[in-house]
């Protein structure tokens, strides 16, 4: 071959992805799966409308606290389904997942569907970079210290220090963190499409959701139950979520990263069965998930094993593990980071990628 037809690093790295996604198109697991997600809508209204049964029966009893916590798992799988929408696994039409996204976020979750849409779509295009992933930017808790302004200092070092062992009891306040800042956004002077109808729809969830409560139940009882749920609902959205990506290398904004590598190699499968997958909503494959976002999370698990062999042959490490183990690797992640924190380091793997351009 002559010298100047050779294929470059990056274009070589280019026609990898290429190569993987024409194999999986052949494979027809891209198509819609209308039973599936249909039937899972029924399944989740159905066992709505028996929480609210429940509710009603139960009038002034403090067993109402178990049915908030059941509601607010049965929220996080609702808000699930949004996900997918929004990923446009549902439908082929955009408009209709646009819309599915809307009702079931907005009506359902009393979440903003913009607010979320932004910011997801940011974090699926920059996945664990610095500054760049709304997932990893840092606040109450420091995901990372390359982009540390100053050392911490006093208390906030002690606590920084510890922030792994307090990760799981905050996610129970990520619920009312989730409709703050939905509201936030919906409220806010910045662009937001269909406002109108995302402040209708979150409006009738809240206001009509508070009411119902305090109507059934008397005032103590009733902010105990809204105590719970919250707390549940944002508990187990944490818990869902956090070990896709927390714990996995990071990166600075001006590395430079193919698509494929940087989807794999920032992303961690959960295997576990098909429990662990009802749990996470099919986001304990990540892997799968980011490579192939508009796929139908049931067709994840059925696309794995051609991930999995297809990294394996290009030499791209390929993460997977349990639950449990991934929850000690982001409690572990967090305290290394807290107490790096008291003296910021420039992360290896960031030099790593920063020089292999």
């Amino acid at each position: 071959m002559n010298p100047s037809e050779a294929v470059s690093p990056r274009k070589r790295q280019v026609s990898d992805f290429s190569e993987l996604t024409r194999a999986v198109q052949e494979t027809g697991l891209m198509r819609r799966r209308y039973a599936h997600y249909w039937g899972r809508f029924a399944l989740l209204c159905g066992l709505l409308a028996g929480a609210v049964a429940l509710m009603i029966t139960l009038g002034d009893s403090w067993w109402q606290l178990a049915v908030a916590g059941g509601l607010g798992l049965l929220l996080t799988q609702f808000a699930f389904l949004g996900h997918d929408a929004a990923h446009r696994q549902i439908f082929d039409s955009g408009k209709w997942n646009d819309w599915a996204s809307l009702i079931v976020a907005n009506l359902f979750g009393g979440l903003s569907y913009g607010w979320w849409l932004h910011k997801h779509s940011k974090h699926h295009q920059k996945p664990n970079v610095e500054g760049v992933d709304p997932d990893m930017l840092n606040g109450v808790l420091t995901w990372e210290t390359n982009t540390l302004e100053k050392p911490k200092t006093g208390i906030k070092a002690w606590l920084v220090a510890r922030q792994g062992n307090w990760f799981f009891p905050l996610l129970l306040l990520e619920g009312v963190n989730l409709h703050v800042a939905g509201l936030r956004t919906i409220l806010g002077k910045g662009p937001v499409k269909r406002r109108g109808t995302e402040l209708t729809l979150v409006s009738i969830r809240l206001v009509g959701y508070v009411a119902a409560v305090f109507l059934l139940m008397p005032v103590g009882l009733g902010f105990a139950f809204l105590a719970v749920q919250l707390g549940s609902f944002g508990f187990f959205m944490g818990a869902s979520f956090a070990p896709n990506h927390k714990g996995m290398p990071t990166v600075g904004p001006d590395v430079k990263i193919d698509f494929l590598r940087r989807q794999v190699l920032m992303s961690r499968n959960i295997h576990g069965g098909r429990w662990v997958a009802v749990f996470m909503g099919g986001l304990n494959f990540q892997v799968e998930h980011h490579l192939f976002p508009s796929m139908p999370s049931p067709a994840l698990r059925e696309v794995r094993p051609m991930v999995k062999q297809f990294c394996a042959d290009k030499g791209i490490k390929y993460t997977e593990t349990s639950l449990i183990e991934s929850y000690k690797i982001v409690i572990e992640y967090l305290n290394r980071v807290g107490l790096s924190a008291r003296d910021p380091f420039q992360c290896p793997l960031t030099a790593q990628f920063r020089s292999a351009r």
